[in-house]
Protein backbone atom coordinates (compact mmCIF):
# COMPACT_ATOMS: atom_id res chain seq x y z
CA UNK A 1 0.00 0.00 0.00
CA UNK A 2 0.66 3.86 -0.73
CA UNK A 3 1.76 5.88 2.07
CA UNK A 4 -0.71 8.26 1.16
CA UNK A 5 -2.90 5.56 1.38
CA UNK A 6 -2.38 4.67 4.83
CA UNK A 7 -2.70 8.44 5.27
CA UNK A 8 -6.51 8.60 4.23
CA UNK A 9 -6.92 5.56 6.20
CA UNK A 10 -5.68 7.23 9.09
CA UNK A 11 -8.13 10.96 8.64
CA UNK A 12 -10.33 8.85 8.35
CA UNK A 13 -10.29 7.37 11.33
CA UNK A 14 -8.85 10.15 13.06
CA UNK A 15 -12.35 11.67 11.55
CA UNK A 16 -14.66 8.68 12.42
CA UNK A 17 -13.72 8.54 16.31
CA UNK A 18 -13.80 12.37 16.83
CA UNK A 19 -17.30 12.81 14.73
CA UNK A 20 -18.70 9.51 16.02
CA UNK A 21 -19.74 10.84 19.19
CA UNK A 22 -21.86 13.62 17.21
CA UNK A 23 -25.40 13.26 15.63
CA UNK A 24 -23.90 13.36 12.15
CA UNK A 25 -20.55 11.40 12.92
CA UNK A 26 -21.60 8.03 11.47
CA UNK A 27 -22.52 9.75 8.37
CA UNK A 28 -20.13 11.47 7.85
CA UNK A 29 -18.25 8.58 7.99
CA UNK A 30 -19.94 7.17 5.58
CA UNK A 31 -19.71 9.96 3.16
CA UNK A 32 -15.73 9.68 3.71
CA UNK A 33 -15.79 5.60 3.25
CA UNK A 34 -18.68 5.59 0.42
CA UNK A 35 -15.84 4.77 -2.34
CA UNK A 36 -13.96 1.89 0.19
CA UNK A 37 -17.32 0.07 0.90
CA UNK A 38 -18.68 0.08 -2.75
CA UNK A 39 -15.49 -1.71 -3.89
CA UNK A 40 -15.92 -3.90 -0.76
CA UNK A 41 -19.69 -4.57 -1.66
CA UNK A 42 -19.23 -5.38 -5.46
CA UNK A 43 -16.01 -8.05 -4.02
CA UNK A 44 -18.68 -9.58 -1.98
CA UNK A 45 -21.50 -9.45 -4.26
CA UNK A 46 -20.09 -9.51 -7.71
CA UNK A 47 -22.67 -7.20 -8.65
CA UNK A 48 -22.33 -3.25 -9.14
CA UNK A 49 -25.98 -3.14 -9.36
CA UNK A 50 -26.49 -5.37 -6.26
CA UNK A 51 -23.76 -3.79 -4.67
CA UNK A 52 -25.35 0.15 -5.31
CA UNK A 53 -28.66 -1.03 -3.91
CA UNK A 54 -27.15 -3.02 -0.27
CA UNK A 55 -24.75 0.96 -0.40
CA UNK A 56 -28.24 2.51 -1.09
CA UNK A 57 -29.80 0.20 1.84
CA UNK A 58 -26.93 0.93 4.50
CA UNK A 59 -27.11 4.99 4.15
CA UNK A 60 -30.98 4.15 4.47
CA UNK A 61 -30.39 2.04 7.88
CA UNK A 62 -28.57 4.97 9.09
CA UNK A 63 -30.74 7.23 8.85
CA UNK A 64 -33.69 5.33 10.88
CA UNK A 65 -31.50 3.59 13.36
CA UNK A 66 -30.74 5.37 16.16
CA UNK A 67 -27.54 4.51 17.56
CA UNK A 68 -25.45 5.29 19.99
CA UNK A 69 -21.19 6.11 20.60
CA UNK A 70 -19.67 4.05 18.28
CA UNK A 71 -15.85 3.25 19.29
CA UNK A 72 -15.00 2.10 15.52
CA UNK A 73 -17.43 3.72 13.03
CA UNK A 74 -15.31 2.67 9.73
CA UNK A 75 -15.60 -1.07 10.90
CA UNK A 76 -19.48 -0.57 11.90
CA UNK A 77 -20.29 0.63 8.57
CA UNK A 78 -18.16 -2.39 6.49
CA UNK A 79 -20.16 -4.87 9.38
CA UNK A 80 -23.20 -3.52 8.81
CA UNK A 81 -22.93 -3.61 5.10
CA UNK A 82 -21.27 -7.29 5.26
CA UNK A 83 -24.39 -8.44 7.61
CA UNK A 84 -26.76 -6.85 4.57
CA UNK A 85 -25.12 -9.23 1.93
CA UNK A 86 -26.12 -12.07 4.01
CA UNK A 87 -29.38 -10.87 4.67
CA UNK A 88 -29.88 -10.19 0.81
CA UNK A 89 -28.32 -13.99 -0.16
CA UNK A 90 -30.14 -15.85 2.47
CA UNK A 91 -33.64 -13.89 1.35
CA UNK A 92 -32.35 -15.06 -2.13
CA UNK A 93 -31.83 -18.46 -1.12
CA UNK A 94 -35.13 -19.03 0.66
CA UNK A 95 -36.70 -17.40 -2.72
CA UNK A 96 -35.58 -20.00 -4.93
CA UNK A 97 -36.59 -22.55 -2.48
CA UNK A 98 -40.12 -21.65 -2.64
CA UNK A 99 -40.15 -21.43 -6.22
CA UNK A 100 -38.49 -24.98 -7.05
CA UNK A 101 -41.00 -26.84 -3.91
CA UNK A 102 -43.70 -24.71 -5.94
CA UNK A 103 -42.36 -25.90 -9.16
CA UNK A 104 -42.29 -29.45 -8.16
CA UNK A 105 -45.39 -29.31 -6.13
CA UNK A 106 -47.26 -28.39 -10.08
CA UNK A 107 -44.89 -30.81 -11.64
CA UNK A 108 -44.94 -34.37 -12.10
CA UNK A 109 -42.20 -36.12 -13.63
CA UNK A 110 -42.09 -39.04 -16.60
CA UNK A 111 -40.34 -41.60 -14.71
CA UNK A 112 -36.78 -42.12 -16.48
CA UNK A 113 -36.75 -38.67 -18.55
CA UNK A 114 -36.46 -35.12 -17.52
CA UNK A 115 -39.79 -34.43 -19.57
CA UNK A 116 -42.68 -32.97 -17.03
CA UNK A 117 -46.62 -32.14 -17.32
CA UNK A 118 -48.75 -29.48 -15.55
CA UNK A 119 -50.43 -30.96 -12.69
CA UNK A 120 -52.72 -28.38 -12.52
CA UNK A 121 -54.89 -27.79 -16.04
CA UNK A 122 -57.31 -25.02 -15.62
CA UNK A 123 -60.61 -25.19 -17.00
CA UNK A 124 -63.09 -22.55 -18.24
CA UNK A 125 -64.55 -22.45 -15.46
CA UNK A 126 -61.75 -22.29 -13.24
CA UNK A 127 -60.29 -19.23 -15.66
CA UNK A 128 -63.52 -17.32 -14.93
CA UNK A 129 -63.96 -17.63 -11.36
CA UNK A 130 -60.08 -17.05 -10.79
CA UNK A 131 -60.99 -13.41 -13.26
CA UNK A 132 -64.10 -12.80 -11.16
CA UNK A 133 -62.06 -13.27 -8.24
CA UNK A 134 -59.30 -11.01 -8.98
CA UNK A 135 -61.97 -8.16 -10.00
CA UNK A 136 -63.39 -8.25 -6.58
CA UNK A 137 -59.68 -8.07 -4.94
CA UNK A 138 -58.82 -4.59 -7.30
CA UNK A 139 -62.58 -3.41 -6.33
CA UNK A 140 -61.74 -3.62 -2.81
CA UNK A 141 -58.17 -2.53 -2.90
CA UNK A 142 -59.86 0.41 -4.93
CA UNK A 143 -62.45 1.41 -1.51
CA UNK A 144 -59.16 1.10 0.95
CA UNK A 145 -57.66 4.63 1.94
CA UNK A 146 -55.27 5.60 0.96
CA UNK A 147 -52.20 4.99 3.50
CA UNK A 148 -53.08 1.88 4.01
CA UNK A 149 -53.66 0.64 0.37
CA UNK A 150 -50.10 2.40 -0.29
CA UNK A 151 -48.81 0.15 2.44
CA UNK A 152 -50.06 -2.86 1.36
CA UNK A 153 -49.04 -2.44 -2.07
CA UNK A 154 -45.46 -1.57 -1.10
CA UNK A 155 -45.73 -5.10 1.07
CA UNK A 156 -47.28 -7.64 -0.92
CA UNK A 157 -46.80 -6.47 -4.19
CA UNK A 158 -43.58 -4.66 -4.04
CA UNK A 159 -42.04 -7.12 -1.39
CA UNK A 160 -41.21 -4.55 0.76
CA UNK A 161 -40.40 -5.33 4.60
CA UNK A 162 -42.42 -2.85 7.16
CA UNK A 163 -39.28 -1.77 8.19
CA UNK A 164 -38.39 -0.32 4.69
CA UNK A 165 -41.82 1.10 4.00
CA UNK A 166 -41.56 2.93 7.22
CA UNK A 167 -38.16 3.97 6.09
CA UNK A 168 -39.62 5.17 2.77
CA UNK A 169 -42.73 6.57 3.90
CA UNK A 170 -41.47 8.30 7.21
CA UNK A 171 -43.53 6.86 9.81
CA UNK A 172 -42.69 4.25 12.47
CA UNK A 173 -42.50 0.57 12.00
CA UNK A 174 -45.80 0.40 14.22
CA UNK A 175 -47.63 2.67 12.16
CA UNK A 176 -46.59 0.60 8.86
CA UNK A 177 -48.39 -2.63 11.07
CA UNK A 178 -51.46 -0.42 12.07
CA UNK A 179 -52.15 0.43 7.65
CA UNK A 180 -51.80 -3.33 7.15
CA UNK A 181 -53.88 -4.52 10.12
CA UNK A 182 -56.60 -2.22 8.75
CA UNK A 183 -56.05 -3.43 5.32
CA UNK A 184 -56.29 -6.88 5.86
CA UNK A 185 -59.34 -6.23 8.09
CA UNK A 186 -60.92 -4.35 5.17
CA UNK A 187 -59.41 -6.88 2.19
CA UNK A 188 -61.06 -9.44 4.33
CA UNK A 189 -64.16 -8.17 4.98
CA UNK A 190 -64.92 -7.29 1.29
CA UNK A 191 -63.82 -10.34 -0.39
CA UNK A 192 -66.03 -12.67 2.19
CA UNK A 193 -69.32 -10.89 1.73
Amino acid sequence: MSEQHFSDIETVNDTSQRDSQSAGGLETVYHACRHQLLRFLIARTGDQDEALDVLQETWIRLQTTPTGPIANPRAYLFRMCQNLVVDRARAKQRRMQRDRIWSDDRTLHYPGTQEAIDVEQKNAEDDLLEREEIERLVSALKTLPDGARRVFEMHKIEGLSHLEIAARLHISKSGVEKHMAVAMKHLRRALID
